[in-house]
Formats: C-alpha cells, sequence, structure tokens
C-alpha cells in the first residue's frame, strides 16, 4: 500500500520545469487538439514507485486514466503495463518524461531497498533496513516515498527529531563522561532513543555501559560486528557504511539487527517503457 503521494504543488513544479512556455515542438507541428494513447511498463523486473504521481501528473493536465493504476511498492515482472492515460496529443508530451523520469528513480530507489530488505529478513525476519538522510538535496520527500513502499524505514527524517550521538558531537564534550552526556539528553529528550556512532570496540562497550540504546557502527566488518554481539548481546547494534543486498545478511547473522544504508539513493533508475499512439 503506497504511503502517500506528492502534493499537487510539487507536480505542478516538475511539469512547469519542464514545459514553461509549453511544448514547442507538439505547438509548431499543429497536433496538440490530436487524441491519442500513451502507456507506461515496466521494461525490467522492478519495484515500482511514483505511479500515483505519474497517475497525477496526467489528471492534471486533463488526461483519462484507463483501468486504473498499479500501486507503487508492487514488485513486477518484465513488460507489465503500469499506467495507461488517454487525451490530447499536447498534453500527453507534456506529462511524458516527467511522469517517466520520476517513476524510473523512484523505482530505482524501491527496488533496490527492497533487494536489501529481503536479502536481511531472509536472514532473519525481525532484521530492519533504515534509510540515511543522504537523499539529493531537495528530494527527500519522493525519496521517502520510495524508502517506505520498499518496506524500509527511513534513519533520520532531519536532525531535528533523532538522537545521534557522533564523535564530532563528543569533541565539544571536555571531560564529561558517556553516562553524563547521555543523562543530559535523557533529561532534555525522554522519549526518544539514545543513539550513539562508535568507531571501535573499546568505544562501544564503553557507551554501552553507559546505557546507550542502540550503537552504530560505522563500516564495521561483519566479524567484527559479531566480535561486538557476543560481548554485549543485550545491546541493540546497527551496521552503517557500505550495506548492500550483497552484505545484509552476514550483518544481520552477526547480531546487528539495524542495517542503514544509503545505497538506494545511488541506485541505477529502473526503465519504465512508454509508447504512445494516436487514437483514431
Amino acid at each position: 500500500m503506497t504511503p502517500f503521494r506528492l502534493p499537487d504543488s510539487q507536480l505542478e513544479q516538475l511539469l512547469h520545469d519542464d514545459a514553461p512556455s509549453g511544448d514547442a515542438t507538439t505547438h509548431a507541428l499543429a497536433i496538440g487538439q490530436l487524441p491519442g494513447k500513451m502507456v507506461f511498463r515496466a521494461r525490467y523486473e522492478m519495484v515500482v514507485c511514483g505511479s500515483e504521481e505519474a497517475q497525477r501528473l496526467g489528471e492534471l493536465r486533463g488526461l483519462q486514466v484507463v483501468g486504473g493504476v498499479v500501486a507503487s511498492g508492487t514488485r513486477l515482472p518484465a513488460g507489465a503495463e503500469i499506467l495507461t492515460l488517454t487525451g490530447d496529443a499536447a498534453a500527453l508530451h507534456v506529462v511524458w518524461k516527467t511522469a517517466q523520469t520520476l517513476m524510473e528513480y523512484l523505482s530505482g530507489i524501491a527496488s533496490s531497498a527492497a533487494d536489501i530488505v529481503t536479502a536481511a529478513r531472509q536472514a532473519d525476519p525481525a532484521a530492519s533496513v533504515v534509510c540515511t538522510r543522504k537523499n539529493f538535496p531537495g528530494t527527500k520527500q519522493a525519496a521517502m516515498k520510495a524508502v517506505l513502499c520498499a518496506g524500509a524505514s527511513p534513519h533520520r527524517l532531519s536532525l531535528s527529531e533523532t538522537l545521534l550521538v557522533f564523535a564530532e558531537h563528543r569533541a565539544f564534550l571536555g571531560a564529561e563522561t558517556p553516562a553524563e552526556s547521555l543523562a543530559r539528553l535523557r533529561r532534555q529528550w525522554p522519549e526518544r532513543a539514545l543513539v550513539v556512532e562508535v568507531a571501535d570496540e573499546a568505544e562501544a562497550l564503553n557507551w554501552a555501559a553507559a546505557g546507550a540504546d542502540i550503537l552504530q557502527l560505522e563500516k564495521w566488518s561483519p566479524a567484527a560486528v559479531d566480535r561486538l554481539h557476543r560481548q554485549i548481546p543485550a545491546t541493540r547494534l546497527a551496521a552503517a557504511g557500505g550495506v548492500n543486498a550483497g552484505n545484509a545478511a552476514a550483518y544481520v547473522q552477526a547480531g546487528a539487527l539495524i542495517l542503514v544504508s544509503s545505497a538506494p539513493y545511488f541506485a541505477a533508475p529502473r526503465d519504465v517503457a512508454v509508447s504512445i499512439t494516436p487514437l483514431a
């Protein structure tokens, strides 16, 4: 089930960016009023995302949906139809590339994230995959939809609603002990989990003893994660840095049931094939 749809204001801006003064070619050829049909299909296997936005882009330009739309988050085989729109050629050509490209990029993120989720949960159904805030600036809302559609979750939607203590924070704490720092955070934000990123085993054990809720292990190997997990089995561990579908199972088996990944944002877009034909 799709978690939400991007608002019309964003979709209108996308359309405006691509055709600020209309479609010069369609206008010059004088074909804008002719009726036509546009069909979007998955060129290869994919987890589709952005299909609701593609539908709405068409509706905003007066196009009609034929036969419904495949919901974001659906895994499709190659050749599967996603969406069919009908209407005048001018609207079809204005909507075409914006709708296609949006689906391709979001489906790339969703497909990659879904592969990591599948690999992690095959190792342990209790494993979770969370995607970082390293999405391209300005695309956060769309990227989050793709992540959620894949069965993953946001790691941190923003700096404003999570507590994650980095070494860069600790550099300003002077002689304050880990226990003192965590106590201050708990007083200030009593309902938040306290997450601390640690670089090595000594740091991890120190912050675990102080009461950190989650230790984030940046670029640790699965073997190093396993050694730590055996020493502090009650502390939740999050593996971060370089996590992907190829190593997700190894990290989960080592004891990191939270996998933090930016990999989906850098995945290749999934091709969406588009055909536009005239209607008699």
